[in-house]
């Protein structure tokens, strides 16, 4: 498994509560402000649709590119912070 950075690392550490949407790995300022503009202004938002693609990596990265024009990396390190918050605080 690829090594994960400080700001997944930090996202996974506590619960998510009122975090904005910038505060998901892989998503930046530019990203941040698109989300923002489609409505996902804050993580749970974004965690909502994580759950309503049924926590599907392919669906996850498909949406993350249509929806801000996420790269694949980009997109694969916001699903991947997701999944393990997730693992960590849901089940």
């Amino acid at each position: 498994m690829s090594t994960t950075s400080q700001k997944h690392k930090n996202f996974v550490a506590e619960p998510m509560g009122e975090k904005p949407v910038t505060d998901l790995a892989g998503v930046g300022e530019v990203l941040g402000k698109r989300l923002q503009d489609q409505g996902f202004d804050k993580a749970y938002v974004v965690f909502g649709q994580f759950l309503v693609l049924k926590k599907s990596r392919e669906l996850f990265v498909d949406w993350m590119k249509d929806t801000c024009g996420a790269n694949t990396k980009q997109a694969s390190d916001c699903y991947q912070c997701l999944a393990e918050w997730s693992d960590e605080f849901l089940s």
